[in-house]
């Protein structure tokens, strides 16, 4: 009756920390350091634009978005990345990164690649949509470590080429989650010939793009046109959810070439669901205003100071250049949010729940995943009393 191919999936994250940790009573008020949900404000216009286009709420709005907003969509890549895309056949307008990592793999990925079952790569820990989108196209997810030794970011030149030859896309997230780590430009130029070798597409997620400490961190498809790489090669997702505080609005993008572009817009148009016109309203403004992005990202530049700060001590301690989390090095992450939580109240994410176990190892056992989105007083006392809880 039901389907076999979800049948061994695991559950989701957060079920599973409700799962460890609510049949316990906290030991202090609670400090949630979980999900990454931005709790920054969003920009004093937001409400009034939304006020003067409620009325669109009556029209449907276009599966792929409007010219405004895909206009402002590539007037903005061609600033930070200094790509320039075509509107009308490069760009696409997603109901959040999220649905646009799910759905390309649908378009995209072929059944089968040199006469075999088409395998997708992920790097191991993961964003857990990239996992259900390999399994719902019936490839095989193959997990690439992305521990330490390879600074956080997975090894893909050091794949079989045996399963590099049936590779049709591969994942990647940059800066990281949950490492914040940043891929260098040297690194998107091995990965862009990697592929351009064994003809696979990447998936570039950048959503975490504009919280950064250092130099802006470069992107997929601006290192793919340095090299005058396939134009399909690369096929790159943004979001306002981190960049602009609006988790709640459900605005993205996906760009990349005019074919995969073709595709994915033809998905859209049978089983999509568009974003409502006065959201697209807010978007339009969004993408084309920076001085809220760079406010949000001294707000972090701020976290991360005082976070550094507050971890002088702990050896174990990296503070990561990009993104909003830190991965804390434990003995084990379960044990370790549980006992944060029955003797704090701070509510951590074990790192095994953002990781796949192969053959008996879980490269996120040993970590917890804490958000530095709550405001500064509660995530200093967050973070004070993790660090006398776990390292006193």
């Amino acid at each position: 009756m039901f389907s076999e191919r979800f049948s061994n999936l695991p559950a989701y994250a957060f079920p599973r920390l409700r799962a460890l940790l609510d049949g316990h009573m906290p030991g202090g008020e609670t400090v949630q350091m979980t999900i990454g949900e931005p709790q920054h404000p969003f920009p004093e216009w937001v409400q009034q634009t939304l006020l003067q286009h409620v009325g669109e709420f009556q029209k449907y709005p276009p599966n792929d978005g409007t010219p405004e907003l895909l206009g402002a969509i590539t007037d903005w890549l061609a600033v930070r990345f200094g790509v320039k895309l075509d509107p009308a056949t490069q760009v696409m307008a997603l109901n959040g990164t999220r649905e646009g990592l799910y759905n390309a793999a649908m378009a995209l990925c072929p059944e089968q690649k040199r006469g075999k079952r088409s395998v997708v790569l992920i790097p191991n820990p993961f964003y857990q949509v990239y996992m259900v989108a390999a399994m719902s196209v019936g490839a095989e997810p193959v997990f690439v470590p992305a521990t330490e030794a390879t600074n956080y970011l997975p090894d893909f030149c050091s794949v079989d080429p045996a399963i590099l030859e049936r590779t049709a896309i591969v994942y990647l997230c940059s800066p990281s989650n949950p490492q914040g780590a940043i891929a260098s430009a040297e690194y998107w130029c091995d990965l862009i010939a990697l592929a351009e070798k064994y003809d696979f597409q990447i998936f570039a997620d950048e959503c975490y793009s504009e919280i950064y400490r250092g130099p802006a961190p470069v992107g997929g498809l601006e290192i793919a046109a340095r090299m005058a790489a396939d134009p399909e090669r690369v096929v790159a997702f943004h979001s306002l959810s981190k960049r602009s505080n609006l988790p709640g609005l459900r605005s993205g993008f996906v760009a990349g070439g005019p074919r995969s572009l073709a595709r994915i817009k033809q998905l859209r148009a049978y089983g999509g669901a568009p974003l409502p016109l006065p959201l697209v309203r807010v978007a339009e403004r969004a993408w084309s205003d920076e001085t809220h992005v760079v406010e949000n990202r001294q707000m972090y530049d701020e976290k991360y100071a005082l976070a550094d700060e507050i971890f002088a001590s702990v050896c174990e301690y990296r503070s990561p250049p990009g993104g909003f989390f830190l991965w804390l090095p434990v003995e084990d992450g379960e044990q370790a949010a549980l006992k944060l939580w029955t003797s704090s109240g701070v509510r951590v994410l074990p790192g095994a729940y953002l990781a796949k176990e192969i053959d008996g190892q879980n490269p996120g056992k040993s970590y917890i995943r804490v958000a530095l989105v709550a405001p500064k007083p509660e995530m200093v006392r967050g973070l004070t009393l993790l660090r006398d809880c776990l390292w006193a």
